[in-house]
């Protein structure tokens, strides 16, 4: 996307807005024109607003359970997800279970996007030697297969959230950086870079006000793409017993706990997992709302 308007200093002011507005509303009519996308957005809010009210409409105690209402089937009076292997109310460890599911899904696509865009920017714009390093240097990750390379890096930090989130990241890191590298390639030698670069401009606000609005749609595009792989890639690193040591619930470690009681109630057993399926689904259908309503708005 080259926005030749806000780099040449003959244009008015006053076109450079309705340009933008224009562009804009493109975006969100050709966005909400996609009723996938509406509705997975709104299927997304609900699980995502819930989760986070948790504490104020969860029935019971997610922690407490009792051993005589162990694996109550879905429709339970006063269960109405049923309960699982220790008689704890399912609906309730699934609404404080996806606060972290949904902080393993986002916070690491949202570090790697910072890190990440930031060294590809870098690698792009400068290019020669130390493009050549930073890249070559991320290229090294391409080694291993990323789920791989995932449960290694989790497995060398040691257990819990903060350390999946972590390795994680460090897995979307090198994509995002080659994603930004292109990016930046295919606009740093621009007539209105060069225009910049003539008028006085320094290379940080070049990249600030010329390169970042130029890029930010592949980048943000191509890191919500990734939210779903990062959500399924925590809860399969909790599910090993990497993530959050029981009781705590999560999504992952639920499907552990519950993976003995598949064949006494399968359809409790795999609640957890629905709720992974349909969380991951939702953010994969905005993902591509998003991305087609940015190419009309191109």
């Amino acid at each position: 996307m080259l926005n030749h308007s806000v780099t040449t200093a003959e244009t008015p002011v006053a076109m450079k807005v309705p340009e933008e507005e224009s562009r804009l509303k493109k975006f969100w009519d050709a966005f909400f024109g996609n009723r996938v996308a509406i509705v997975s957005l709104i299927l997304l809010l609900m699980i995502v607003l819930s989760c986070l009210a948790a504490p104020f409409i969860a029935p019971y105690d997610p922690m407490e359970g009792k051993v005589t209402e162990r694996l109550q089937p879905i429709g339970t009076p006063g269960h109405i997800l049923g309960t699982d292997e220790q008689g704890r109310d399912m609906l309730s460890r699934i609404l404080y279970g996806g606060r972290l599911s949904l902080i393993s899904g986002f916070a690491p696509v949202l570090i790697a996007a910072l890190i990440g865009g930031l060294l590809g920017v870098v690698a792009g714009y400068f290019g020669r030697i130390l493009g050549t390093v930073i890249m070559r240097t991320l290229d090294i990750f391409y080694s291993f297969p990323a789920v791989l390379l995932a449960i290694g890096i989790s497995a060398a930090l040691g257990q819990g959230m903060a350390n999946i989130i972590i390795a994680i990241a460090i897995v979307f890191i090198p994509p995002i950086a080659r994603i930004a590298e292109s990016a930046v390639k295919g606009v740093r030698e621009a007539e209105f870079i060069e225009a910049a670069r003539s008028s006085g401009a320094d290379h940080f606000a070049i990249i600030r006000h010329h390169i970042l609005r130029n890029i930010f749609s592949k980048v943000f595009v191509y890191s919500t793409t990734q939210i779903s792989i990062s959500l399924v890639l925590a809860s399969g690193l909790s599910f090993l017993g990497l993530g959050v040591s029981p009781p705590t619930p999560e999504w992952g470690i639920m499907l552990n706990n519950l993976k003995q009681q598949i064949f006494i109630d399968p359809v409790v057993a795999i609640i957890p997992g629905v709720f992974i399926f349909l969380t991951a689904l939702t953010i994969n259908l905005v993902s591509d709302g998003l991305r087609d309503a940015l190419e009309v708005q191109e």
